[in-house]
């Protein structure tokens, strides 16, 4: 078994319920909490199909990165697991993807804090831009304290998210069974098919917002990088996994359910959480005020989750040659503080992008994120396949917890991801746009390759 340079200097600050509950709630965000009504108002009640295909298939990526974890728990997840299985050109590939992946997502998630920010009268005034830049301030703040603090305030933040979409989720269905009106819609089936089938816009809608459905899964493979820093992941990890699997059905599936059965999809919007429609048109301003609370938590707990799993790839990147030096240094608390500015810089362009086009900023971004989600879960379906090969022929071991139907479970998945591209082709707008930014950033790439590769060599020579 192989280990990672990148591992060393870390505290064991993760408790088992830290991870348990990040488990749960890393992927309820501003994917699940903003993005979803603009996803009801173009694919109508549908979208429950768009989400269930999304979700196996997330769940197959954490499941396969379960495995890993317990072959080998690393702080460099699979960034670690593809330098391994890969070379090092596929960690170099998946660690600036994932870099790629989140800071564009934590641009979503400022432009997210802000948006629900100007839900409040008092804050209509303020630019959009400086909502944004205070919401980076903040969470970049509290995650160079401490992993122990970051791990606290994340066990918070979901513990949050949980209690409100469960809430929710209760307020739904009590309404559900007393028919009770809301936004003069009495609730039940009838209001779900009542205004234009369950494909209201056709079939192509529902395949395309796919790409946006993604996005709101990513987060479930943070579970892989916390393990570095919890004493106990072979205990603690496959519990979270499996967690994964019933909360994409009850949190997800099950709220977008009660959302189109309580009022009709043309009644949601992307300028307003769909939780925060419905409980504001029930007549209780008050309840929609707690829940924009809730979402703007969950926007700045995405972004918080960000800026934790970046700065960390990042150091286990610089520790073996393949990000600039810098971004390998740690504090005295033991947080990779360099990794973790670099990432807070890149988003301070989101910003200004919330300066130029306040408008169209959120769905910007939240493609190209899509494009970094799709590359780390395709690294992560290719590093299981070749170590299930190497397992075969006896040069690793596979622990008991493994993903099932492997290796049609990897490939099924790929050929999702690569069907995910061509679905973004095929969108005329944002998401052909966002398709042709491909061939820049492998450009980048390979540029970036040239650039570190020397470093490489020397350091592989002086560790051989």
């Amino acid at each position: 078994m192989t280990t990672d340079r990148g591992d060393h200097g870390y505290r064991k600050g993760l408790k088992a319920r830290h991870i348990k509950m990040m488990a749960v709630g890393t992927a309820i965000g501003t994917g699940l909490f903003l993005g979803t009504g603009g996803r009801l108002a173009k694919a109508g009640p549908a979208l429950l199909l768009s989400y269930a295909i999304c979700g196996l298939f997330a769940y197959f990526v954490v499941r396969a990165l379960g495995e890993l974890i317990l072959y080998r728990p690393s702080s460099g997840s699979f960034v670690s697991y593809a330098r391994e299985f890969l070379g090092e050109k596929g960690a170099y590939i998946a660690g600036w993807m994932y870099f790629l992946n989140w800071t564009t997502g934590g641009i979503a998630d400022i432009t997210a804090a802000a948006l629900y920010a100007h839900y409040w009268s008092m804050f209509t005034d303020i630019p959009q831009w400086l909502l944004a830049l205070l919401a980076l301030a903040i969470v970049l703040s509290i995650n160079l304290i401490s992993v122990k603090i970051f791990g606290e305030l994340e066990f918070w933040f979901a513990l949050l998210k949980v209690v409100a979409i469960s809430a929710f989720l209760v307020i739904g269905v009590f309404l559900l069974v007393k028919h009770h009106e809301v936004g003069g819609y009495t609730p039940g089936a009838a209001t779900m098919l009542g205004h234009g089938g369950l494909f209201p816009n056709g079939v192509i809608p529902v395949i395309f917002v796919m790409q946006g459905v993604i996005f709101a899964y990513s987060g479930v493979e943070l579970v892989g990088i916390t393990a570095g820093e919890t004493a106990q992941p072979h205990s603690v990890v496959p519990r979270a996994v499996n967690s994964i699997i019933w909360r994409i059905a009850l949190f997800y599936i099950g709220s977008v359910l009660l959302l189109i059965l309580l009022m009709p999809w043309q009644e949601y919007s992307g300028d307003q959480s769909p939780f925060v429609t419905v409980l504001t048109k029930l007549g209780l301003p008050a309840a929609g005020d707690v829940m924009n609370l809730v979402v703007l938590t969950a926007a700045l707990s995405s972004l918080n989750s960000g800026l934790y799993s970046t700065g960390r790839i990042l150091r286990s990147m610089a520790m073996n040659g393949s990000a600039p030096g810098f971004s390998g240094r740690m504090s005295r608390r033991q947080v990779p503080y360099a990794g973790i500015l670099l990432t807070a810089a890149v988003c301070v362009l989101g910003v200004g992008l919330n300066y130029v086009v306040p408008q169209r900023a959120f769905e910007i971004v939240l493609n190209v994120s899509s494009l970094g989600v799709i590359s780390t879960w395709s690294i992560i379906m290719l590093c299981h396949l070749a170590f299930v090969r190497r397992a075969k022929a006896g040069q690793v071991e596979r622990p008991a917890f493994r993903l099932p139907l492997s290796p049609v479970t990897q490939i099924a998945t790929i050929a999702f991801l690569l069907g995910i591209l061509v679905l973004m082709w095929c969108e005329p707008g944002v998401g052909r746009k966002t398709v042709m930014t491909v061939p820049l950033i492998a450009a980048a790439l390979v540029g970036g390759w040239f650039c570190v590769r020397r470093r490489l060599r020397t350091r592989e020579r002086s560790h051989g």
